[in-house]
């Protein structure tokens, strides 16, 4: 699976941080990247249960292409959806479906600072993109 010039330009930036503090650094200035969400889009329809933060998640089809709109009340959970969002913007159903999220945060070197909690909250963003292509 080939990646976007924005997922490409993620990794470059992650690759060349040096230690978690550089990369932290990295990550709120992704979450400041993401796209605002209106009041009306945060609603209990678009929430994202199974984080311990507040995630909404808003998603459209786009000939046959999928677009993410999403966003957090805690800092760091926004920059990784940031990142999540920069790695499925524009995939069709199936590129998604087959997505190894552990794999990219992995490349980005992030995998360890993806406490139990913060990791079952991505994954149930996953899983909530996973539903709404249903």
């Amino acid at each position: 699976m080939s990646l976007s010039p924005e997922a490409s330009q993620a990794l470059e930036l992650f690759e060349q941080a040096r230690g978690w503090e550089q990369r932290a650094r990295l990550l709120m200035q992704w979450g400041e990247r993401l796209e605002p969400l209106d009041d009306n889009d945060k609603t209990e329809t678009n929430r994202v249960h199974g984080c311990e933060s507040l995630v909404w998640l808003v998603a459209q089809q786009v000939e046959g292409r999928w677009r993410f709109k999403a966003t957090s009340d805690a800092r760091l959970l926004r920059g990784l959806l940031a990142l999540l969002l920069v790695r499925v913007q524009g995939l069709p159903s199936e590129e998604l479906a087959g997505l190894d999220l552990g794999a990219w945060f992995t490349q980005l070197g992030l995998e360890r600072q993806l406490s139990p909690s913060r990791s079952n909250g991505l994954h149930a963003v996953l899983l909530r993109m996973a539903e709404l292509q249903h």
